[in-house]
């Protein structure tokens, strides 16, 4: 039974998730992410994905994981993607690319988010549903104009070293969704680039050049292999097998794809201590320890604020919620 559900599981994701490419449509604007399917679309049409041959890395199973830094939908699956590589990174490599998800507003100026302010209460809205802390202020108070900006920023980290890149994504994520800083802007990206380590000289230099050429690169990728939502996860196996998850999805599906392409796949038992997660994750939100450290929302709260009492964790509050920090 357990092998049919999952059989049937890969079925529908390596058919685009079935019906969920239609309500994908719906919008004109990417920046309306469909809050059932979890996923920020791009308009036009939506195929299967292209049979293209992937480089596949050392590891059984490649993940091609297509995302953009002002992707509400990629900040929900922080949870489930961070467990993950908790339990099953030593099985996978995982290849960040940027989908290009806001060009400019020029281009969509149509549908129910037609303007920058329009976007404030979705975001608003999608934080309550994956119960990750997002403030949607950011656009009343100083609105992006793109996310092109941004995007190209993390190819020129990926320059410099790619385990500080993803470093200084999620930094930068943090920037928008909580501080509410319009991450389009220079200082910002320098800000967080010196947060995470990387020589911010040589990543403006690589910013004004270099970088804008892997960046229309990632796009075209996407273009190649019908990626048209974010966040879009395409596993691949050394025989070009490959499974397609979309969308925010509860953390078993992320799991059982992975399974499906490598069922000798071993669970690591990692410490889900406070001390431990913390050390393997500077920042937190309640949401994200509760699913690392397999405990409730109400437990992983209780836990955190008494670990704050204690002066061991920072915290800081916005409208929709906390991100926790340790104390260096």
């Amino acid at each position: 039974m357990k092998f049919l559900s999952i059989l049937l599981f890969v079925l529908v994701s390596s058919n685009g998730m079935g019906q969920n490419n239609k309500s994908t449509m719906k919008s004109s604007n990417p920046l309306l992410c469909d809050v059932e399917t979890g996923l920020c679309a791009i308009p036009g049409d939506s195929k299967n994905t292209a049979t293209q041959p992937l480089i596949i890395g050392p590891k059984p199973v490649h993940i091609l994981y297509f995302t953009d830094p002002i992707c509400s939908s990629c900040w929900g699956i922080e949870p489930q993607l961070r467990r993950l590589k908790l339990e099953y990174g030593t099985q996978f490599d995982i290849e960040y690319r940027m989908g290009g998800l806001l060009p400019s507003w020029e281009v969509y100026n149509s549908g129910s988010i037609s303007k920058p302010s329009d976007v404030a209460h979705h975001w608003d809205e999608v934080s309550l549903h994956y119960e990750m802390p997002i403030d949607g202020d950011v656009w009343l108070e100083d609105p992006l104009p793109s996310s092109y900006p941004p995007s190209i920023a993390f190819k020129a980290a990926q320059i410099q070293d790619e385990k500080k890149a993803i470093l200084f994504l999620r930094r930068i994520r943090e920037m928008v969704f909580l501080e509410k800083k319009n991450i389009t802007k220079w200082e910002h990206l320098e800000t967080a680039a010196k947060q995470v380590g990387l020589d911010t000289r040589k990543m403006k230099a690589d910013y004004e050049g270099k970088a804008k050429e892997l960046f229309q690169e990632d796009m075209a990728l996407a273009r190649s292999l019908n990626v048209r939502s974010f966040p879009t996860m395409i596993f691949s196996d050394a025989d070009q097998q490959r499974l397609v998850l979309k969308g925010v999805r509860p953390y078993e599906q992320f799991e059982q794809t992975l399974l499906a392409l490598f069922q000798e796949a071993k669970k690591n038992a990692y410490d889900t201590t406070p001390h431990a997660l913390f050390a393997q994750y500077p920042t937190l939100t309640t949401k994200e320890f509760a699913v690392l450290a397999g405990v409730s929302g109400e437990q992983a709260e209780s836990s955190l604020r008494g670990l704050y009492a204690q002066k061991k964790l920072e915290m800081f509050n916005t409208k929709n919620g906390v991100i926790w920090k340790r104390k260096d």
